[in-house]
């Protein structure tokens, strides 16, 4: 169950039905997760045989292949067993709930609440390499916005990848909102300049900005990212309010390296993992949390509108063990 139904930026308090919904996607999403080496993981902790330092190791081994990443999982091993020393516990069983109350506090450490903004239009910058989902992550979110009530215009910054803005168009026509580009090949820095310009017009609540796919080892490109949210700045001085960097699931390690980059270039507020329905390997989260220190905001639990849910730590924790538990 998602136990905490909280607030963040522009997302309006949820329904229980929604918080219902959402739930359950996560749970569709992680089920080649669960199936894989967080099933291992389960079934270690599902016996009532003695804790030994083999369980350990086994566990350390599964961690990182699941994508945790080396130094979170001895960040977890390590607490975990400290926590089962402290408490005397014996059985695997009865260890369980510490692993995955560590888990979660992987997690919380960076999920402060923002200060609320009221400034308008409320600016997201979109941010991860090309075939991250940074496109349906947009059209996703202006759907979710305008489901709370909120008017959204969607600004095609990605003018160096060819089709780039039609597809925006085409996902900002699903999504019901409109979008401003120059198409192909037009500066970036003019179609956010012009956005910025039709939003306050039309005093639209949100806007949010596509960007080129940039992979992190462009210099020229994580340049031109720097002079978006600089011509952004020059316009709203405290914007973009938030920096949101997609990270493709599949990718695995390689998309900690990727949002280490997108780090060093641009202010990252959040992270949102796309496709999480796509790997069996859901430890990414935990690493990319871990690594950057910035905190997960979203999860990608499909290709539709509606396939987007606020991450929530014991909630994603619980979907991983959720076989288990039944």
């Amino acid at each position: 169950m998602f136990k905490r139904l909280f607030r963040r930026g522009q997302d309006a308090p949820r329904t229980e039905e929604e918080a219902h919904e959402e739930e359950q996607k996560v749970e569709e999403s992680l089920e080649k997760s669960r199936q894989g080496m967080f099933g291992r993981i389960s079934q270690m902790f599902a016996t009532d045989e003695p804790i030994t330092e083999e369980l350990w190791d086994d566990l350390e081994e599964a961690l990182i292949q699941g994508d945790v990443g080396i130094e979170t999982t001895l960040y977890l091993v390590n607490r975990t067993k400290d926590r089962a020393n402290r408490n005397n516990v014996k059985k695997a069983r009865e260890a369980r709930d510490m692993l995955k109350a560590e888990m979660v506090s992987t997690f919380q450490e960076y999920a402060e609440q923002p200060a609320p903004v009221s400034t308008r239009p409320f600016i997201i910058l979109v941010v991860g390499v090309n075939g991250s989902g940074k496109t349906t992550l947009i059209a996703k979110l202006a759907q979710r916005y305008k489901r709370f009530g909120r008017s959204v215009m969607l600004a095609a910054g990605d003018t160096f990848r060819a089709a780039a803005t039609e597809q925006l168009e085409t996902w900002g026509q699903r999504a019901g909102v409109p979008v401003v580009s120059r198409g192909q090949g037009a500066d970036a820095a003019a179609v956010v300049f012009d956005a910025l310009d039709e939003a306050m017009r039309q005093n639209v609540d949100t806007l949010i900005i596509d960007t080129a796919g940039r992979l992190h080892a462009q210099f020229n490109l994580m340049r031109e990212l720097e002079k978006l949210r600089n011509v952004i700045r020059r316009r709203v001085p405290d914007a973009p309010h938030e920096v949101l960097l997609v990270i493709d699931a599949t990718t695995g390690q390689n998309g900690v390296l990727q949002a280490k980059a997108f780090l060093e270039a641009v202010d990252v507020t959040d992270v949102v993992i796309s496709k999480m329905d796509g790997t069996a390997k859901g430890g990414i989260a935990f690493a990319i949390t871990q690594d950057i220190e910035r905190p997960i905001r979203y999860l990608g639990t499909g290709e539709k509108l509606g396939d987007l849910a606020l991450f929530d730590a014991e909630g994603f924790v619980d979907a991983l063990f959720a076989e288990e538990e039944l």
